[in-house]
Formats: C-alpha cells, structure tokens, sequence
C-alpha cells in the first residue's frame, strides 16, 4: 500500500525536522521546502495528500500558499503552522479554505490527530454518504441546493461553523450532514442544547470535572468534549452560554486543549466544533451579551439554515416525506394531500417551520377522514396570506404592482429588524447578499 505523501513548508530548519520525524514515525511520507517558490515547484512535480505551512516565509505569506492550492490544483487539505497567539490569522486562513491549524510550540498529539483526520478525506464510505444528501435534507428550490453544496464544502475542512436560522428549521439535521460527510464520520457525533443545562453544571458538562472537586463529584466525569473525541461537538443555542463559560469555551477552541474541574493537567482535545442559534448574536455582541472573541472563533464559516416560507415551492415534497414517515409510525397507508390543502402549505407563512408543518401534519393524519387530507383537516392559523390574495381586485392593480407590493413591504421590515445590515438582512431572508441587493434594486430599495 502506497504511503501517504506530505508537503512540509518552513523556513526554521528545526521546525522541518521535527515535522518530518513525527510524519515518518506515522508512515508517512514527506518532502520539505523553505519558501512559497520551492513548495509550488514541488507541488506541481508531486501529487501530495497533505500540506503543513508555516505562515511567515521568506518570500510570502502562507496564506497565498493556501489560495495556491485552492485555486489551482485539485483540492488537499492545508493545514497553516501559527505563531503563539496569532488566531486571527488561522481564521483568516481557515476562511480561505485551509482544513486545520497549528500553533507554535507544536504539540506533537494535537499534530498526529491533525494528521490523521486529513488523511481521511475523500474515502469511498464518505463519496456515497455526499450521493445521500439530497434524499436526507430535502427542497429542489435553490436556495437548499446553495445548502447542500456548501454543506458538502465545509464538511472537508476542520473550521468551526456557525449554523443560523430560525428554530424548527433544520439547523441540527445540518450539523449531522457536516458531520456525516467528513473524515470524522464514523466517531460520535455528540449534540447539546446549550439552554437546557443549569448554568452551575455547565462547566462540569463540558469539560468533566475529577473526583472531589464540588459536593458530589464522587468520580471522575468525562465532558461532552471528551464524549465527541475524533468526531463532532454541536452546540445548539451557543446564544445562552453564560460568559464565564464562553472565555472557557474560547480557550478549548484556540488552544485545542481542555482541563477537567479540579484537573490539573489539560487534556489535548480531538474534536471539530458546529454552533448554532435562532436568536442574533450580531445584536448580543453589541450589547455586551456575548463575547466578541468566542464570537469570530465559532463563525468562521457560517451557513443559513433558509425558513420555510423562503422556498414555498419544496413544501409538496416535504409534506410527501413527512407524511410517509408518520403514517409508517403510526402504521397507517399514507394519504394524499388534496390540491387545495397544498396550495394552503405553500400561502401559509410557517413561523415554526418545518417542525411546524410535521405538526400539522401529525394532527391532519390523526383528525383526517378519507383517503384524502383537504385543507380544512389541516386546521391552519388564521395568518395564513390566503385571504390576503383575495383582496386582490384585479380592476385596481396588475398582479405584478400588487405582488411587488407585497415584496418590498417585506424586505421593508426586515431591513428594519436588522437595522439595515444588508448582510444580515440577507441571512434573516434566507437569500444571498447579490440577490438581495438585486431584488432592493429592483423595489427601489437601495
């Protein structure tokens, strides 16, 4: 079997040398180079499975290297070596593409897990498990297919991801889709909700905590970050961390590294970090409800988790899975749902989103007579828009002016809600920032 081949790139000669004993050591190949012109020549000579740069070079910044790589051969994981204390440069990298980062002094654990987790990209297992996505997180429209793509981007590389939306919108089912795709996908993938653990056993939760430190410690206790070793660690609602557990978080974050409640030692941690939250942590940071640091740290990838009624047109084929799914639950033959009930889904607004619509679905299946679901079983809320297009007096207005109308006084209100932070409008909208900056355009908006 062929050894894995490694690309080193450092101009401290003891930096190399020790990178290539422990690489060597694993049975791994390597070759080295001590500035950005050596590496591209070698690079273009060597097809490699993982990169090490450091990020000051004689003759550039790492960083170019990581665009070099990203931009003109097929992808491999890159992995930048950072001066103690500079992670905002690992960020800065990270957000180019890079999978990892190191930080001087190296810890050679923390650089064998590294070295591990990228040499598991791109296995077969994982290839078929991408193939699967479209029928787990399912929508035609767009928008769910940006999601995809990016879910299946961000799964090879190691950045924190800030997963954000409203609730009941897929935000965890996100999570376990990065997980699945990458090369942890066979380690625990360890899910928390930040709001449901009491505020004074946070600590103990996720860092664990050792015999006799508190009243009633009687034995050692793994945290969370010890339970998601080699796999993932998701934090929903990241929003209600308390701050003294966010300066914590912050540091196992940076230094890779945790120590028990009552432990003396730290421990190296192997874990990748997804976050999420409905509420916005732009506003909190400005008020001072979370901490600006943590904040950068966990969003260095972010991706927007759309709300229901920004892709009407997969309500049909989710409302199909969903009612698949509760009939075989309950063992009942699945019913169809009658023309009028699903254009009633698509007009309905859906505040809670898809947990919503399973919901209405659930009490539809068990209320329901017939073969058939009419919109009347559905028992929607009132604030559905169907009655608002019967308004529409076609003798006043086209339909176009009456359905810009509509547009604009709802981009109108959320430009309000977020202050008129086009970027943050965007997300709220579940729309890219060019689309959104067409569609003011468009209504006058801008």
């Amino acid at each position: 079997m062929k050894k894995p081949l490694t690309l080193i790139i450092d101009d401290e000669p003891d930096i190399r040398e020790l990178l290539e004993i422990t690489l060597n050591r694993m049975n791994i190949q390597t070759l080295c180079a001590e500035d950005i012109a050596s590496a591209k020549k070698l690079l273009a000579e060597q097809a490699f499975d993982l990169c090490l740069t450091d990020m000051k070079l004689p003759d550039g910044n790492g960083l170019d290297l990581v665009d070099y790589i990203q931009n003109n051969r097929p992808p491999i994981p890159c992995a930048v070596i950072t001066a103690h204390g500079s992670m905002d440069i690992a960020i800065k990298a990270m957000k180019k593409g890079a999978f990892d980062f190191l930080s001087k002094p190296v810890d050679l654990t923390v650089l064998r897990q590294l070295v591990n987790n990228a040499l598991k990209l791109s296995t077969p297992k994982q290839i078929k498990k991408e193939r699967r996505t479209r029928h787990i997180l399912l929508g035609d429209s767009q928008l769910m297919r940006d999601v995809r793509t990016k879910i299946e981007k961000v799964a090879r590389s190691q950045a924190p991801v800030y997963i954000s939306g409203e609730s009941g919108s897929g935000k965890e089912l996100i999570a376990k889709l990065i997980h699945q795709q990458s090369p942890r996908n066979e380690a625990p993938f360890i899910a928390i909700n930040c709001g449901a653990i009491p505020a004074e056993l946070m600590e103990s939760e996720f860092f664990g905590h050792k015999k006799g430190s508190f009243t009633g410690a009687a034995t050692d206790k793994e945290g969370l970050f010890q339970a998601a070793d080699g796999g993932t660690l998701f934090l929903d609602e990241v929003a209600d961390l308390p701050l003294a557990l966010q300066v914590k978080l912050l540091r196992a974050i940076q230094e890779k590294k945790i120590r028990p409640v009552g432990g003396q030692q730290e421990i190296a941690t192997n874990v990748r970090l997804l976050s999420a939250t409905h509420k916005d942590l732009n506003s909190m940071v400005e008020k001072g409800e979370f901490r600006q640091d943590l904040y950068y740290r966990i969003n260095v990838i972010d991706l927007v988790s759309p709300p229901l009624r920004t892709r009407a047109v997969d309500i049909p084929q989710l409302a199909e899975h969903l009612l698949a799914r509760l009939a075989a639950n309950n063992n009942q033959q699945q019913p169809s749902l009658s023309e009028e009930a699903i254009n009633g889904l698509k007009h309905y607004h859906f505040p809670g989103n898809v947990r919503e619509l399973e919901n209405i679905l659930e009490r539809a299946l068990a209320l329901y007579d017939g073969n058939i679901i009419k919109l009347d079983d559905l028992n929607l809320p009132c604030s559905t828009e169907l009655p608002q297009a019967e308004k529409f007096n076609p003798s006043e207005m086209s339909l176009e002016d009456y359905l810009e109308g509509i547009e604009k006084e709802a981009l109108s209100k959320a430009l309000e809600e977020n202050r008129w932070n086009k970027t943050e409008t965007a997300k709220h909208l579940g729309l890219t920032f060019r689309s959104l900056r067409y569609r003011l355009k468009k209504l006058g908006l801008d």
